[in-house]
């Protein structure tokens, strides 16, 4: 098999590995950095061995040692989003086999793009300021000098200095804290993961944050306006954690807590070994949103535990987290449940591949990233086109126990490693041995690296889908003359899920009249629903509808939160709007600042604001 090359990282990975990390930092909130130290812990792969390349982005260096001793390093050009190479001559050689701890003091930019620091003003309490990380896919490099590689898993532990009014936590065992020697109005925080990981799961939050016990190794951690609601939100952790130690193994990382961060992290869930980070608009106040945490909870074995050995793998790590979750959702709901979410998430595909045209080659379930920035190519398509794949090969060989069988036997065998899609198929091949045949017939290249929508559509049953369809249905059929009658009674038996589903049927369609959206909201008041799933595909309804009282509604939806799931589609709704085109630039830039800098970046893309000029 032909060595693997990773276009995303400069770092010299065929040469040498980290094993282990070391870190020691300082979160100043005055500067907006981290400054500090990391100790990579490298095992050397050849002879004659005396260069190493990190990865760093946006980072300042002060100086490099190896074993103790000083030596030279030269950062090389930026070059996009992967940074600048940091090239380290060790004073000595070193032999295949061998291992040197090499040490770098730095400082990070307060732009760096894993971290978003919030001013007081940008939190729930208004009183302390807060910091949060987001290194997947690429940006770790910009938070701590390292192999910011998926293929490189090490362990680590570390050292955070904070003002003593606030908690540090990270995506590791809490281990202790002690008054930092150096300042007394700080204390340290220390930590230690002994489970080798990805750079891309070393993540860090800092704030005025409070906990509650929801399960015997589970807490969640939020500010202390979210703290009982988020505890009501998740009481179910356990049960979610057990049943996926029954389908997979298991669960090897100790503690399962969880983050609730504030409302500008752009993604539902990041599966952050000890700490899943969640949405706020999570909370939806009747536990209907929890399938993002059986979601978070799966990624404990595929991602954390085997993981995708680069990015253009990514479907490795989302596809099968996806599966899972929809197997966590049969345990616990039934298989009607399993294949309702799996019909869901087929539309959401199609979605995207109208969003992203249906010859991009980005919608190849794997895609190649050379010169490409995987935040740009960030989608549904790796976890749904990769569920459809999964779902598709377990119909065809024998039904969800069987096709679950190979799922725990593959996740057993690649633990603690990183695969690419061939040695999946490999595995997948050798597993199904009596059944070489039948997947011998599978079109493979147009699964795998053709784009558009899957060469087969699976048949999921339709029993809980029906109601939304005949609804769905009705609406889009009914003259002026038939609103009358529509009443409150269409969706008094319809659970948060199906009304999700009804409204994403109506927004795969040509957009409704005016008329049909006014009296929606005067029967179905639909406005006044908090749920976000919900509230973000009304809106987009309505403003597809071009009904313009919805235009402040959806433009306060996509800067009251920042999930990149429901901003993006509501800036460029309105953006699509002509008449409300400029007011949508126009708030876009008076709220960037404030964004993450990811959600910043993605949306000025979308509304073709030039970032580097803001005009």
């Amino acid at each position: 098999m032909a060595p693997v090359t990773d276009p995303c990282s400069f770092s010299s990975f065929s040469k040498c590995l980290t094993r282990h990390l070391n870190l020691t930092v300082r979160a100043d909130f005055d500067i907006r950095a981290l400054r500090g130290k990391v100790a990579l812990t490298v095992e050397v792969l050849e002879d004659k061995f005396s260069v190493l390349t990190l990865d760093t982005k946006d980072l300042k260096i002060f100086k490099v040692s190896a074993n103790g001793q000083a030596s030279k390093f030269e950062l090389g050009a930026q070059q996009g989003y992967k940074g600048s190479p940091l090239e380290i001559t060790l004073p000595f050689e070193l032999s295949r086999g061998q291992h040197v701890i090499v040490e770098i003091e730095y400082e990070t930019s307060p732009s760096a793009s894993a971290l978003q620091w919030l001013s007081p003003a940008q939190t729930a309490g208004k009183k302390h300021p807060y910091l949060f990380s987001q290194c997947q896919a690429t940006h770790c490099r910009t938070m701590l000098p390292c192999q910011d590689i998926p293929s490189v898993k090490h362990t680590y532990y570390a050292q955070v200095s904070v003002p003593k009014e606030l908690i540090a936590l990270m995506s590791a065992v809490r281990d202790g804290q002690e008054p930092d020697p150096s300042d007394s109005s700080r204390v340290i925080y220390r930590f230690r993961q002994p489970v080798p990981m990805p750079s891309y799961l070393i993540a860090l939050v800092v704030g005025a944050l409070e906990s509650r016990e929801i399960g015997p190794r589970s807490r969640v951690w939020s500010e202390k306006e979210y703290v009982d609601q988020a505890a009501f939100e998740f009481s179910e952790t356990e049960t979610m954690l057990k049943t996926a130690e029954s389908l997979s193994g298991p669960y090897v990382w100790g503690q399962y807590d969880l983050l609730v961060l504030p409302p500008s992290f752009p993604y539902g869930g990041m599966e952050n070994p000890c700490l899943t980070f969640a949405t706020p608009t999570l909370l939806a106040g009747d536990r209907s949103l929890s399938n993002v945490i059986a979601h978070e909870i799966s990624h404990s074995w595929t991602g954390n535990l085997v993981t995708n050995k680069t990015w253009e793998h990514f479907w490795l790590n989302e596809g099968h987290t996806v599966y899972l979750e929809r197997m966590i959702g049969r345990a616990l709901e039934g298989e009607q449940f399993r294949q309702f979410k799996a019909r869901g998430g087929w539309k959401e595909l199609q979605e995207a591949v109208h969003q992203f045209g249906e010859n991009n080659v980005l919608t190849n379930l794997v895609p190649s990233l050379k010169d490409v920035d995987p935040d740009d190519c960030f989608s549904c398509v790796p976890y749904e086109k990769g569920f459809a794949l999964l779902y598709y090969l377990e119909e065809l060989l024998g039904g969800p126990e069987v096709f679950m069988g190979f799922v725990k036997s593959y996740i057993q065998l690649f633990a603690y490693s990183s695969v690419t899609t061939d040695e999946w198929k490999d595995y997948l091949f050798t597993y199904f041995k009596d059944k070489v045949d039948t997947l011998n017939k599978v079109d493979w290249n147009g699964w795998m690296h053709t784009p558009g929508m899957p060469p087969v559509k699976p048949q999921y049953d339709t029993t809980l889908a029906d109601a939304c369809i005949a609804l769905a249905q009705r609406w889009q059929n009914a003259k002026d003359a038939d609103l009358s009658g529509f009443s409150e009674a269409d969706i008094k038996q319809l659970s948060s899920h199906q009304l999700i589903e009804f409204l994403a049927l109506l927004l795969l369609e040509d957009p409704l009249p005016q008329s049909h959206v006014k009296r929606m909201q005067e029967v179905y008041n639909f406005n006044s629903i908090k749920n976000s799933e919900i509230r973000c595909r009304w809106l987009r309804l309505c403003v597809k509808a071009k009904w313009e009282e919805a235009v402040p509604l959806a433009l306060k939806m996509a800067t009251e939160q920042g999930r990149l799931k429901f901003t993006r589609p509501l800036f460029r709704d309105v953006y699509n709007f002509d008449k409300f085109r400029d007011e949508a630039v126009k708030l876009f830039k008076q709220h960037r600042d404030t964004m993450h800098p990811v959600t910043a970046t993605l949306v000025s893309k979308d509304l073709k604001v030039d970032q580097s000029t803001g005009f």
